[in-house]
C-alpha cells in the first residue's frame, strides 16, 4: 500500500501527521480527559505524562517511516482534539481513534473515520477493521454508523484492563466496495 497523505483538511478539522512538537499538547489532552480515556484505553490508566507523550509521538514516526501504522492529530481550530490512525494488517487496515473529552459529540471521529476509510481503499486496502471493548458504546457506534458489520468478538488485554472496559473486543469489518 501506498503512504498516506500527512495532512487531511475537512469543514473545520483537519488530520495532522503527528510531530514532536505535539509533546505538550498531547500530555495537556490525555491528562485533561481524565477518566474519560482512562475508562477504555490501557496507555491512559494510571495517569499519561510529558514523558508518555514523547514516546508515543517517537513510537508514532518510526511507525510511519517503517509502514506499520500512520497516525494523525485531530485538530479544531489549531486545537489538538485527538487521535486517529490506521494500523497496516494482512490485506487491510485496522483504524483507532480517541478524543479529549471537550471534544465529543461533534461527529469529529466519524468524519475523521470516513475520510481514512476512503483514503485506505483508494490505497489500496481490501478491508478496513475497527476494534472495541464491548462495553463501549460510543466508540461502537462509529462503524454501526458507517456500514460496518460486526464479524467477531475476541478477548482483549492481555496488560492492564481500562476499569469500564469488559474484556472483550468486538471487530468491525467494511470491505472494498
Amino acid at each position: 500500500m501506498e503512504t498516506p497523505a500527512e495532512t487531511f483538511t475537512r469543514d473545520e478539522f483537519s488530520l495532522t501527521r503527528w510531530q514532536s512538537g505535539d509533546c505538550s499538547a498531547v500530555a495537556a489532552a490525555v491528562s485533561g480527559s481524565g477518566g474519560h480515556l482512562a475508562d477504555w484505553v490501557p496507555w491512559a490508566v494510571g495517569g499519561y505524562t510529558e514523558s508518555d507523550a514523547a514516546a508515543f509521538l517517537r513510537l508514532t514516526h518510526e511507525n510511519w517511516e517503517t509502514g506499520r501504522s500512520y497516525e494523525w492529530a485531530i485538530r479544531v481550530a489549531g486545537a489538538l482534539a485527538g487521535g486517529v490512525g490506521v494500523m497496516t494488517r494482512e490485506g487491510g487496515v485496522e483504524t483507532g481513534y480517541w478524543l479529549a473529552r471537550e471534544f465529543t459529540g461533534r461527529g469529529l471521529v466519524t468524519r475523521a473515520v470516513t475520510l481514512l476509510v476512503s483514503d485506505a481503499f483508494a490505497r489500496g486496502a481490501g478491508y478496513v477493521e475497527i476494534k472495541h471493548d464491548e462495553a463501549n458504546v460510543r466508540s461502537g457506534a462509529i462503524p454501526a454508523r458507517l456500514g460496518f458489520s460486526l464479524v467477531r468478538k475476541e478477548p482483549a488485554y492481555d496488560g492492564v484492563r481500562p476499569p469500564s472496559c469488559v474484556g472483550v473486543k468486538q471487530v468491525w469489518r467494511k470491505e472494498k466496495p
